[in-house]
């Protein structure tokens, strides 16, 4: 199993960002899939769910209404669109089923 997170970087307050991370070694169709995030000094959070076939989602309340995830299960992908970003979104952003392993992660950095 092998998830490679993509499209991190450094946008200032207000910027959009796209996630993507590449999944490989199961049957992602199958799957519900999550994102999360990490920032610095603090614990690992959920951040959003997507369903095996992506018609329902949920968020957690600090991305509600700002960020919106979804799936191509013929590419094996899973998205993350970011937009109204605040600084606090600042972390290392991670995919993965709702067990096993990590994903090396992508750097989300949002300053002026």
């Amino acid at each position: 199993v092998q998830f490679v997170e993509s499209g991190g970087g450094l946008v200032q307050p207000g910027g959009s960002l796209r996630l993507s991370c590449a999944a490989s070694g199961f049957t992602f169709s199958m799957f519900i899939m999550r994102w999360y995030r990490q920032a610095p000094g603090k614990e690992r959070e959920w951040v959003a769910q997507i369903s095996s076939t992506g018609e329902a989602t949920d968020y957690a309340d600090s991305v509600k209404g700002r960020f919106t995830i979804s799936r191509d299960n013929a590419k094996n992908t899973l998205y993350l669109q970011m937009n109204s970003l605040k600084p606090e979104d600042t972390a290392v952003y991670y995919c993965r089923r709702t067990f096993g392993s990590w994903g090396q992660g992508t750097q989300v950095a949002v300053s002026s």
